[in-house]
């Protein structure tokens, strides 16, 4: 569908809502500054905004948003870039919303173990500051040291300690949003239970920016950790690896990190890092392995059955992190993999999912996928959740290859993982680069659902149009 151009009129207003130097433009700003609003870590995708603006109020998101929806004027909100499934993409071009003036912790309640942010907080600030006063927040994607907690949210991002303690989604109390209309709402309130009617609140987590923007949250927040065991488990068969981690389950243990690296996907980090690593030969993956808690006796008892399961499987030398320097060197080179096979070359990254006791099936299935349509993938992921994120690697792939002819191994990819019980996106989102293939997850039925909400909340279509569905302009 066709939106309306930018005038220079709608300029102007901007510039009168947010000032002139939060208004920028190809011809006002720096070149290369205004060309990263047009990427995040997809791929080599580059679309150009029209506009950039920078609000740093909730009565400027709602006063940009209310011209918005009258002048039938796209919209992409942005956090920090880092996703990997195109959602900040401004595909229609129109106005790229930068929420990085929202960056302020406007307050950590320790009485109700709570706390209230803006969406512009890079994650592990936010878990350095309440951590500071003994507290945690357990989402922790491998971009954590640079993504914002609005892109946490919009995706309902995970990472590694989801295995225990679950996603951004089980995090979230509240949330004030401002509607494509420019009304500014509450979604919920600030308690543990809520059965108020419709829950808004988990509705937006998740909405990938389509159905509302979101300028201020309350998380709920747990008692720090204060011990924790790390161990790296080489395996000499990498299915072996996939099937020891239902059964560390099996045995009572929930761990607080269970991370596969196939062989390929180890190496590459450490060496992007220049962390030395002993990989023998014979190793084709290894598991990493958290257990945390308060206290560390239990722990090592942990350990230990941990290592009684591990027996019955073909496993080199376990390394038990004896200081912090060596846990931070394994969690580093964990979550540098994506980092590194980018600097390898040009990837897609697939984000599947599926119950963790089919996760052997899964790494064999995109393993003879690959061999029959000729190409090479890195895989690892939060084995304990069942999250592989399967890299495809463009190597030698022709344009025509890598454009057209992944279309299909892609797909029965898909296909897989929804026979085996999962889906097509377990943390990074549909965005862009899912969409095409949605209709493998969800029935129609489903999806006329979904437009039927975006409909409702967006009725213009203007809100990150092009994501999820095809945009639909009224």
């Amino acid at each position: 569908m066709q939106f309306n151009a930018l005038t220079p009129e709608l300029v102007s207003a901007f510039e009168g809502i947010v000032s002139p130097a939060h208004v920028l433009t190809a011809a006002t700003a720096e070149a290369q500054q205004y060309e990263t609003y047009g990427r995040d870590h997809t791929e080599d995708f580059h679309f150009a905004p029209d506009v950039v603006l920078r609000p740093g109020s909730v009565e400027e998101v709602s006063a940009i948003m209310r011209l918005c929806h009258e002048h039938r004027v796209p919209v992409t909100a942005r956090g920090a870039g880092t996703g990997l499934s195109g959602g900040a993409l401004p595909i229609h071009h129109g106005v790229v919303l930068s929420m990085e003036r929202f960056n302020k912790i406007l307050q950590i309640d320790e009485r109700n173990l709570q706390a209230t942010v803006e969406p512009g907080v890079v994650t592990e600030a936010f878990q350095n500051a309440v951590k500071e006063v003994g507290l945690f927040y357990p989402p922790d994607p491998a971009s954590k040291g640079s993504c914002f907690l609005g892109g946490n949210l919009s995706q309902s991002s995970g990472g590694p300690k989801a295995v225990k303690y679950g996603t951004t989604r089980d995090y979230v109390l509240n949330l004030q949003v401002v509607l494509p209309t420019g009304d500014i709402i509450w979604t919920g309130a600030n308690t543990l239970k809520y059965a108020t009617g419709y829950n808004l609140t988990q509705l937006m987590v998740g909405s990938e920016g389509t159905l509302g923007i979101i300028t201020k949250a309350v998380f709920r927040l747990l008692p720090y950790p204060q011990h924790n065991l790390l161990m790296l488990v080489p395996f000499r068969q990498e299915a072996q690896a996939a099937e020891a981690v239902s059964a560390v389950f099996r045995a009572g243990i929930i761990p607080s990190g269970m991370e596969f690296m196939e062989r390929e996907a180890i190496a590459w980090s450490s060496d992007y890092l220049k962390i030395p690593l002993t990989l023998p030969e014979d190793i084709t993956a290894h598991l990493l392995i958290e257990l945390d808690g308060q206290d560390l006796d239990e722990l090592y008892k942990e350990a230990e059955q941990v290592y009684g399961v591990l027996e019955n499987y073909d496993v080199d030398e376990i390394l038990l992190a004896d200081t912090a320097a060596q846990k931070d060197d394994l969690w580093k080179i964990r979550r540098n993999i994506g980092n590194s096979v980018r600097y390898n070359s040009v990837y897609k990254e697939e984000d599947t999912v599926v119950p963790r006791a089919e996760l052997p099936t899964l790494l064999k299935g995109v393993k003879e996928i690959g061999a029959r349509y000729g190409f090479k993938s890195v895989c690892y992921g939060h084995a304990g959740d069942g999250n592989l994120h399967v890299n495809i690697i463009r190597g030698t792939l022709t344009d025509e290859q890598w454009n057209v002819g992944l279309r299909q191994p892609i797909s029965e990819i898909f296909e897989l993982c929804v026979k085996l019980g999962g889906t097509i996106s377990g943390e990074h989102g549909i965005g862009l680069v899912q969409k095409p293939f949605m209709h493998i997850a969800l029935k129609e039925a489903n999806l006329n659902l979904m437009r039927g909400i975006k409909q409702v909340f967006d009725p213009h279509g203007i809100l990150n149009p092009g994501k999820i569905f095809e945009p639909t302009v009224a």
